[in-house]
């Protein structure tokens, strides 16, 4: 009889482990906010913070940094060339 306890308590045991480290996924599920997703990223992922462009944090003020994990289509950076011609460029550099 005594044995037979101590399988059915190790048995309980296990499927409690099982049951709370099947529901996990791959451990990330705290990362799923635009603070971890979005293109830009505020280095303390701070919550609410994270954008499409550069900027700053609305939170802790700090710059946001590119986000090496973003899964969507990267923002073209500004180079400052936006909204004049680019057809003669004598007399200039680019």
């Amino acid at each position: 009889m005594k044995y037979f306890k101590s399988a059915l308590l190790s048995l309980a045991f296990l499927a409690a482990a099982m049951t709370f480290t099947a529901c996990g996924g791959d451990g990330d599920t705290a990362e799923q906010g635009k603070e971890y997703t979005s293109a830009y990223i505020c280095p303390m992922h701070c919550e609410g913070s994270g954008s499409d462009k550069a900027g700053k944090c609305p939170v802790c003020k700090m710059d946001y940094v590119a986000n090496e994990n973003f899964k969507g289509e990267k923002p073209k950076e500004a180079t400052g060339h936006e909204g004049h011609d680019h057809g003669s460029h004598e007399g200039h550099n680019h």
